[in-house]
């Protein structure tokens, strides 16, 4: 009888606790837990903040009883892992309740000890009113907090996932709420021009919104804080919430002598095993290579740590299973807003060298004659050889993560542009359109890969020359230029191109732009079989728009 300890009892080590017993009922297994919850949805937390959760308790997806009576799995919680024999094959277990410690002997060994909220080295992070949030205590303390003080502003440090979702959840509460980024925009894996509409909803929503900041000190007066920044700007509060991000928790595995990478991350191989014989390692405390590039990263999420655990429970039962990479798939809601992702960013294809390219698409959640239609971003980067989808970044309302689903299928089966066109995707005007949103970005990559359009970006507007060597041409509506409209460009519309073509001089390369960039691709068309040297500005004016609204509003 194989006899196994997990240490954590959350995402990884419960999923790997209740493999293990299906696949082998004779197994002990024995699950230690420092904290009191196991299995708890880590994710909801913030929802329980704003009382979109009302009971803690469905919080708990199990409780230490009933994970024993359904997996009979001996669960320890309240007792902490100290220590690690690897030659003996034991673990050293404390007690937090009585102090007492004692050893475990163990066949295998399951590290899922997760990872931690990084806590910014400034003076007053100590102070009762400075919060993080990673566990259901964290929630308590806020949630107490909140009741008992009745604070009525909060400063979030952090815009990534937890602290978007905190400063919706304290805003729906009745605070305000204002957001410190140290990057120039929020949800680090997204493109900065993919953030440009986020930043925008955001502070629509009523939440102050500072970038390129960071927080200097903290200083507790009277019963409230004093958040000075790197720039010496000041910010009066009532509490603030640190969500800089977090950090794998992995002292006991270096303690050890087990092997880790410089940034602290447990290294394993694809069946979840450390350097060290019958010892394995999952979750947010391991190191994991990504499924689009091969490199080595640490991408802390709940889907993959899961799958870990069962992959370590499969391989120690004897079924070999390896865990082929995480790709970074994650989706966040913000009030309405929907932002969704998968595969890698631009910033990761740059600075790997990768050869690549993008396209910008806005298409309508369903058909658009059936009321309630919103419209989506979507950014996808590609390879330019094979038009194998490298990644892609949504941000829109409706039907946004069945999109970003689609895609993230789309990568880890190795489909190209070519294979997105072809998709038979589901169908009805309350749904969808009859050209999905994927199909929509299939036909784009396609006709780029085939010089059937050839493409300009939001970036290189500014540095087209504005001295007549080049046709910069706006096919939009003449009420459409008048809302907004770019320097040096002249505005044709497209149903008046034709008659008008012959005004253009052939000779010159024509830059065209329109609302979306489906209108200008047709423009692009009529130019090119005129003979013109036509280039289409993908995501169109409403992209550019949006990016230098952002820049110029974040540069003041």
């Amino acid at each position: 009888m194989v006899k196994v300890l997990i240490v954590g009892g959350v995402a990884g080590g419960a999923s790997a606790a209740a493999r293990l017993r299906r696949l082998d009922e004779k197994a002990e297994i024995v699950m230690f837990e420092r904290g009191e919850f196991i299995s708890f949805a880590n994710c909801g937390l913030p929802y329980y903040i704003g009382d979109r959760i009302t009971k803690r308790s469905a919080l708990t997806l199990q409780t230490p009883e009933r994970f024993r009576a359904r997996f009979n799995v001996d669960v320890r919680n309240f007792t902490e892992v100290i220590s690690i024999n690897k030659r003996e094959k034991i673990v050293t277990a404390k007690n937090l309740k009585t102090g007492e410690k004692y050893v475990e002997t163990y066949d295998k060994l399951i590290l899922s000890m997760g990872a931690e909220p990084i806590k910014p080295n400034v003076k007053g992070i100590s102070s009762s009113r400075v919060f993080t949030i990673r566990n259901i205590p964290d929630t308590e303390r806020i949630k107490k907090h909140i009741n008992e003080m009745a604070p009525a502003s909060a400063v979030i440090v952090g815009g990534g996932y937890i602290g978007l979702e905190m400063a919706e959840n304290l805003k729906l509460a009745g605070l305000d709420v204002t957001i410190v980024e140290l990057s120039d925009h929020l949800i680090a894996p997204l493109d900065i021009e993919m953030a440009a509409d986020v930043h925008r909803y955001i502070m629509d929503k009523g939440i102050k919104l500072i970038l390129s900041n960071g927080v200097k000190e903290i200083e507790e007066f009277d019963g409230n804080l004093t958040v000075k920044l790197n720039d010496g700007e000041i910010i009066k509060t009532d509490m603030a919430i640190m969500a800089v991000g977090v950090r794998p928790e992995t002292e006991l595995a270096k303690a050890a002598g087990i092997k880790v990478n410089d940034k602290g991350s447990i290294v394993v191989n694809e069946y979840m095993e450390t350097s060290e014989k019958d010892i394995y390692a999952v979750g947010d405390a391991v190191e994991v290579t990504h499924f689009v590039t091969g490199e080595k990263a640490f991408i802390p999420l709940a889907g993959p740590a899961n799958k870990q655990g069962r992959i370590a429970a499969d391989n120690i039962c004897g079924i070999r299973s390896k865990y082929k990479g995480t790709q970074g798939s994650s989706v966040l809601k913000i009030f309405d807003m929907t932002v969704a992702m998968t595969g890698i960013n631009e910033r990761t294809a740059k600075a790997l060298g990768l050869n690549y390219d993008k396209v910008y698409n806005y298409s309508a959640s369903h058909a658009s004659y059936y009321p309630g239609a919103t419209y989506m971003s979507i950014k996808t980067i590609f390879e330019k050889d094979t038009g194998r989808i490298l990644g892609a970044q949504i941000v829109g309302f409706d039907g946004v993560d069945k999109r970003c689903d689609v895609l993230a299928t789309a990568i880890r089966a190795g489909m190209t542009g070519f294979d997105l066109a072809e998709l038979e995707l589901c169908y009805a005007p309350p749904f969808s359109s009859a050209k999905d949103p994927v199909n929509m970005v299939g036909f784009v990559i396609e006709n780029t890969l085939r010089g059937l359009v050839k493409n300009y970006h939001w970036h290189d507007v500014k540095s087209l020359p504005r001295d007549g060597s080049v046709i910069l041409l706006d096919v939009r509506t003449p009420a459409e230029v008048a809302r907004g409209r770019i320097d040096g460009f002249i505005n044709i519309p497209l149903e008046n191109l034709r008659e008008n073509i012959d005004k253009l001089d052939k000779s010159k390369p024509v830059y065209v732009l329109c609302r979306s960039g489906q209108r200008s691709y047709i423009a692009c068309r009529i130019l090119m079989g005129h003979g013109f040297d036509a280039y289409n500005l993908s995501g169109g004016y409403q992209l550019y728009e949006s990016v230098i609204s952002d820049m110029q509003l974040f540069s003041s």
